[in-house]
């Protein structure tokens, strides 16, 4: 095995990054100024500040019209991709918390695009679960609770579009993933990316951005 050509992400090198990546918008900014002041306790879950513009460019890149968001927190991915859309895009954007999604509600609101967001409140595995049947999946970004994501992943490739691409954070998991003694949700994602690797239905990559990000396109 090969070294990794991976430079190690010291702050000054991800301070880079940021400064080399489209900046974000003013509404994407204060909706990640406001979770960290007013949810600190929570702010990690929100998806990494690099991971909005890259939502925002895959959208425009495969030319999503449907998405399907599971887990939004406080709605900065969400925001990403909608701000991407053609007219008469719409993204379905699964969670459980009125809290957390109140926050990005008045986000979206702010930046115009609430319109183009449907925010669905319940366990996302009934949502799934209740969407049409057949291909009409665009794109997903999948980013919730990892125990579920075998369960979230095989309600979803199947109404995927072909050509469609299912974007899926945190499949590194803080490097657990590489530890069989962890379990928890280290050992649900490593359940899961086999599962991922093994799906004749999908090529995919899995990516060393942020936390692990696999990027799997339905054949």
């Amino acid at each position: 095995m090969y070294e990794t050509k991976n430079p190690q992400l010291t702050p000054e090198l991800y301070a880079y990054v940021l400064a080399h990546n489209p900046p974000l918008s003013p509404a994407q900014r204060a909706l990640v100024d406001t979770t960290h002041r007013e949810l600190a306790a929570d702010a990690g879950l929100q998806t990494a500040e690099e991971q909005g513009p890259l939502l925002s460019f895959l959208v425009r890149l495969t030319g999503a019209r449907q998405i399907v968001e599971v887990g939004t927190f406080t709605g900065f991915s969400t925001l990403s991709m909608a701000a991407a859309l053609p007219e008469g895009g719409r993204v379905i954007a699964c969670d459980i918390s009125e809290e957390w999604t109140s926050v990005g509600r008045a986000a979206w609101a702010d930046a115009g695009v609430a319109d183009r967001i449907d925010l669905r409140i319940a366990p996302a595995i009934e949502t799934l679960r209740a969407l049409p049947e057949g291909p009409w999946i665009d794109l997903v970004f999948l980013d919730a609770d990892k125990g579920s994501y075998i369960d979230y992943w095989e309600e979803l490739v199947p109404r995927m579009n072909p050509g469609g691409l299912l974007v899926v954070d945190n499949t590194l998991f803080h490097g657990e993933v590489t530890d069989p003694g962890r379990g928890g949700s280290a050992a649900a994602i490593r359940a899961f990316n086999a599962r991922v690797r093994a799906d004749e239905r999908v090529d995919d990559v899995l990516l060393t951005v942020a936390d692990g990000l696999t990027l799997a396109r339905r054949v």
